[in-house]
Parts: C-alpha cells; structure tokens; sequence
C-alpha cells in the first residue's frame, strides 16, 4: 500500500490464478460493509476499479482516491499488507486495443486517478507494436496529484526489465504532458482548453489530430469525459466499442 498524498493511495494484491484480463481493462473490488444493527448481516461494498497493472503482471495494481465519507473508499483507504479484499473476476471495459481502429498517434487523455488503466496499457508491449507515438495527457488540481503517473513513466523508461519487455526505443516514443488546474506548475490549465486553443499542438510541435493517424483513449470525471468526446469528435473521430473499433474509446464505470 503507498499512500501518495492525503486524498490518494495505491496497493498491489496477490492475482488469482484463474483471473485473466486484458490491459486497460476494470473489475469490481471491494471490502464487507459494517454488520447491520437489527440483522447483524454484513453486505459486500463494491466498486468498478481499472487495474493499473498490465495484463502480464502476476500482482493487481489499484489506483484510488480517498472520499472520508465514501461508503468503501473510507474504509479501502485503511488496508495494510495481510488484509484482504474482495474481488469479482469478470473484467470488462472499453480502454482496450481491441476498440480501436489502427492508426499511427495514440492519445491517452487522463484527469485525477483516471490515469490507472492507462498505467495498465502503458506497461503493455502491444500499445508499443501498434503506435508510433503515445501521448499521455495528464491533469490534476495539484502538482503532487501527478506523482503517480510521473513516477511510473520515469521508471518505465528506466526499468532494465522493461526495456527488455518492450524495448528502450519503443519507451522513447512516450510524451508525457501533465498539466495542474489549482496549484502553479510548469504547465497551467485544463486539457480540454488546451486542446481547443492549440496549446497542446504547439507544445509537442503536432499538427493536430486527425481521423487518419489519430486515436485516444479517455478516461476523467463525467464532465471532463464529455468535454473531450465533444473535442474529438469535432476533430472528426468517431467513438467505437469492443464490437465496433473506431477512433476513440471512454471509460464510462470510472469511480473517482
């Protein structure tokens, strides 16, 4: 378990054997609720978790935030090494190779702990084999907000074990562009904004996105996930499914 600032934490759990996902994919995890106070019967609290570690892993990543007065997270939030947790494998989700049509550019766009399945597909050689370039958007309130996500593509791209899995040139075709909304950083502003007057474009020095070479990958807030479904479609991508590869997919079960 690490805790990474007051509102956010991560932990790795033991993978059964029997469970097999594809990376960027989500399960449902949680914790028994409190005994009920006439039936003393406890009920599972559960929720749509993306797992943050790839789908070679033998351990389960999980990257959550802490609400003091969720019904899990305020409990989730207190597990310590030995505890266990309750875990439903059937594995779904949108945030898969598979939706998507090929193309040459991927896009990552990430808020807060929307960054966890593309820690997932960011560790997986296949997102490497089918792109020439990922840009990985991240953006938070506050800088330490982003140290998750820092951290990982810092030791990914300095991982020996890594660099054998997926290959050092391959790591080098990752652009990480993290931006804050509250606290000062070297790069203010929402995403969404950036995109849509060009700062993003100017800064990676790419001409756009464009329905040819570009695909993302979305995952945020309700609101932020709207938002960008308007930018990207008004670039002219369309959304696809697992039955139906398009353009770009969104994570529409993300807790948090």
């Amino acid at each position: 378990v690490k805790h990474w600032t007051d509102r956010l934490f991560s932990f790795r759990v033991t993978r059964p054997a029997s469970l097999r996902f594809r990376s960027g994919e989500f399960v449902m995890i949680g914790l028994m609720g409190d005994p009920h106070p006439e039936t003393g019967k406890q009920k599972p609290l559960l929720r749509a978790y993306s797992i943050a570690s790839p789908a070679w892993d033998d351990e389960l990543e999980f990257y959550s935030i802490k609400v003091q007065d969720g019904p899990l997270t305020s409990k989730l939030q207190h597990i310590e090494p030995g505890d266990e947790i309750i875990l439903r494998p059937k594995p779904v989700g949108t945030l898969v190779h598979d939706a998507l049509l090929p193309g040459k550019r991927l896009w990552l766009f990430a808020t807060g702990t929307g960054f966890a399945p593309f820690a997932s597909l960011l560790r997986e050689p296949e997102t490497y084999e089918k792109f020439d370039e990922i840009v990985v958007t991240h953006t938070c309130r506050d800088v330490a907000e982003l140290e998750y996500g820092r951290q990982l593509i810092e030791e990914l791209k300095a991982d020996e074990m890594m660099q054998e899995l997926i290959g050092a040139e391959h790591l080098a075709k990752i652009r990480y562009y993290p931006t804050t909304t509250r606290e000062k950083s070297p790069k203010m502003g929402r995403i969404t904004t950036l995109l849509q007057d060009g700062t993003v474009f100017k800064d990676l020095d790419i001409d756009g996105i464009h329905v040819g070479t570009d695909r993302a990958m979305v995952c945020g807030s309700l609101d932020f996930n709207k938002d960008i479904l308007a930018i990207l479609e008004g670039f002219g991508l369309e959304e696809g499914a697992n039955s139906d590869p398009k353009h770009f997919v969104i994570e529409k079960a993300f807790v948090g």
